[in-house]
């Protein structure tokens, strides 16, 4: 059976979406209850800190990329959980013009396909009474979303609490939770956003400072007891194609963004996965049939990747017989080299001309539909593919024949094409800047 869950959003990023994300989840877990989290949207990040936060591997969800038994398949992960919590992205309803695979990636869609009443996190800072104007907004934008209750958050003083809570009565909105102002729970950031979950020395620290937080301060029997789902029955897993039998992964501080659902879509297919660490200078499997080097932060590693000399001549063995693909930092990692953001030039594998930098950063930012014009692995040529790119390089050549016709949400070519290069031995070299979600349709 699927338990019933819930949906954790806000009007915008930075309202405190994550950290009463985490708390609850570590929250209930000292419980005894056990949550299946999932995030809303394309997102490597946050399901890492879940997992870690719930002991549940958490999955994304994504209206605009997947279709519905996708989605359905995905939360079939949950039988055997007590409660789902779902992670929004963005603002509630935020998401493209142009609607996809089953909506416009808003978490709001994927709220009301699985029936999932929303929590919504308020930052009351600067207001009162105003408040409830926005949370009586959301309640009717949509006559398919259900609102749960708020949280509200950033809470100054008593006084101030009281106040909102007068608005809320005032339009029929149940507050579920009050959290005041606390820096220390807050979790640190960078260029592409949060730390990685293996990289905070004190997670469990952090993790637990959550959950005594949210304990105190949030009503965790009334929030559980406001928890539906249309979903009863868990339907069957969807088919993920994988990209070989013996698939040789890179997986270390470089190469760490793989979404959870192919990881795990490749060994129910059968596929075994060979991990190896370019940053230990480790080389793929010779055995393996493909090689995947997965998006990551090469560029905060250029260096060390620049000396890897048994990844670099290990990989390039590899490719002269057998495939190897990139994705976004994998495909950096796959160029002829790459400048760092002190502008000094770092030698990397050379199975593609590409050339990238960090000197000047440029934000690429958004959903993309890719066309192949040569197959990668799992794919062969003319496949539809969707996934999304993000990351702030600048190509400074991109000399190889192009891999697809990428365009964005709206139907737009973009100008990274990604790259293919084939080897005399029979081996093929493609990278891409955008990350695979799954294919079209």
């Amino acid at each position: 059976m699927i338990p019933p869950g819930l949906m954790i959003s806000a009007p915008a990023s930075g309202t405190g979406k994550t950290t009463l994300m985490l708390g609850l989840l570590a929250a209930f877990r000292a419980r005894g209850v056990e949550v299946q989290p999932f995030k809303s949207g394309p997102d490597y990040i946050d399901p890492a800190f879940h997992t870690a936060a719930s002991g549940r591997a958490s999955f994304n969800l994504d209206s605009w990329s997947m279709a519905r038994p996708t989605i359905d398949g995905l939360v079939g992960n949950a039988t055997g959980a007590d409660l789902i919590l779902a992670e929004g992205s963005m603002g509630l309803f935020d998401g493209v013009a142009i609607s996809g695979a089953c909506g416009n990636g808003a978490s709001a869609d994927i709220a009301a396909l699985m029936g999932w009443p929303v929590v919504l996190v308020l930052d009351v800072s600067g207001a009162a009474q105003s408040v409830a104007a926005t949370a009586l907004g959301f309640k009717m934008m949509r006559p398919d979303v259900t609102l749960a209750g708020v949280v509200l958050n950033r809470v100054a003083s008593p006084r101030h609490e009281a106040l909102v809570r007068v608005g809320m009565e005032a339009v029929g909105v149940r507050v579920l939770g009050v959290l005041p102002r606390r820096k220390e729970i807050e979790l640190p950031e960078r260029h592409l956003g949060l730390v990685q979950a293996g990289e905070q020395e004190n997670l469990p620290d952090i993790l637990a400072g959550a959950a005594a937080f949210v304990s105190e301060h949030v009503d965790l029997d009334a929030l559980r007891a406001a928890a539906a789902g249309t979903l009863q029955d868990a339907p069957p897993p969807a088919t993920v194609i994988p990209p070989g039998q013996r698939i040789a992964l890179a997986q270390d501080a470089a190469f760490a963004f793989v979404y959870p659902h192919l990881m795990a879509g490749w060994r129910v297919a059968g596929a075994e996965v060979l991990p190896f660490s370019p940053l230990a200078d480790e080389a793929p499997d010779p055995s393996a049939d493909v090689c995947w080097l997965p998006g990551g932060y090469p560029e905060l590693h250029a260096g060390k990747l620049a000396a890897a000399t048994n990844f670099r001549e290990g990989i390039r063995a590899f490719a002269q017989s057998k495939p190897v693909h990139g994705e976004c930092g994998g495909y950096m990692a796959m160029g002829a080299g790459l400048v760092d953001k002190e502008g000094q030039r770092h030698e990397m594998t050379g199975l593609l001309g590409l050339e990238t930098s960090f000197e000047k950063r440029k934000f690429h930012l958004g959903y993309r539909k890719a066309t192949l014009n040569a197959p990668i692995p799992g794919f062969d040529a003319l496949a539809q593919l969707r996934g999304h790119e993000f990351h702030y390089a600048t190509i400074l050549n991109e000399p190889d024949a192009p891999l697809a016709k990428i365009c964005d949400s709206n139907d737009l070519e973009v100008a990274e094409t990604g790259s293919v290069r084939k080897f005399e031995g029979g081996g093929r070299a493609t990278g891409t800047f955008f990350h695979m979600i799954g294919e079209e349709g």
